[in-house]
């Protein structure tokens, strides 16, 4: 296992970073869209779609909606406040789990709105972080790479921190590995993170606090949308969203965490003008 997670990592680390340095941003939101509607395929399964016809609707759904928002782009915000919307409820499902679905779970429909707004405005958000601002292309890579590592971050400073320090349970009952130790472990290394890297790429200025402090709350986010994807994986009963990935399980299980660090990302950077 650990040898097939090696190999996969080893693969697909520098076809992303390749594709995110030389790729113009129209072909990168193609490749992104592309993941989507993997993304879309597993969710299908989420959704207990059973049949590989009806779960290669979802996913073909997807990929018109996908299509249609490129052309929209220009109104990118719009999505991303709805997802904004979407994980402050998240974070009341995290909290009131198993009881709230024990009275009523979400059905197929809801489940099929959930999963286009998990995809759509993260695909777009990346687009959006990827382009760079107006006259500043050239730094739209290290944008978007930005928030890669500011997750990477996040993840490992938790793992660490909550293997050291690790006592209280973040959310027991829906992820037992995560700590509120391991959590804040993580935001403090998101923080070290913007106060080095952020600072070179974004140049904040005297906008400095209000960054550090956005990339704060896009990592403690990103940790929401972990939980949240484990929530739905407990409702449907399976380990892992697919096997996409040998060694990783599916590619939801991968971009969790960015699912919901982007679109809000995208959002501080737009509040803060950088």
């Amino acid at each position: 296992m650990l040898m097939q997670r090696v190999a996969t990592a080893l693969v697909l680390l520098p076809l992303l970073l390749a594709a995110i340095i030389y790729l113009p941003t129209p072909a990168l939101y193609g490749v992104f869209a592309a993941v989507g509607v993997l993304i879309a395929w597993e969710w299908a399964g989420l959704m207990r779609l059973t049949t590989p016809l009806s779960r290669a609707l979802y996913a073909a759904f997807t990929g018109a909606m996908l299509a249609g928002v490129w052309m929209l782009k220009s109104m990118w915000w719009l999505p991303a406040c709805v997802s904004l919307l979407w994980w402050l409820y998240a974070f009341v499902l995290v909290r009131g789990y198993p009881a709230n679905f024990e009275r009523r779970q979400p059905g197929r429909i809801a489940m099929g709105v959930i999963g286009q707004i998990l995809i759509l405005p993260t695909i777009l958000a990346l687009a959006v972080l990827h382009e760079g601002r107006e006259g500043q292309a050239q730094s739209g890579a290290l944008r978007l790479l930005y928030v890669f590592f500011l997750i990477f971050a996040a993840d490992t400073g938790a793992y660490f921190a909550g293997r050291r320090f690790g006592k209280r349970k973040l959310a027991p009952l829906v992820s037992p590995g995560k700590s509120i130790e391991g959590a804040i472990g993580g935001l403090l290394l998101c923080a070290v993170w913007a106060c080095t890297a952020g600072v070179y790429i974004f140049k904040p200025g005297d906008k400095l606090l209000a960054f550090v402090l956005v990339s704060m709350v896009v990592a403690a986010v990103s940790i929401l949308g972990d939980l949240t994807e484990s929530l739905f994986k407990r409702a449907a009963g399976v380990k892992d969203s697919g096997k996409l990935l040998p060694g990783h399980g599916g590619i939801l299980d991968r971009v969790d965490s960015l699912l919901a660090a982007a679109p809000m990302m995208a959002l501080g950077l737009y509040g803060l003008a950088l």
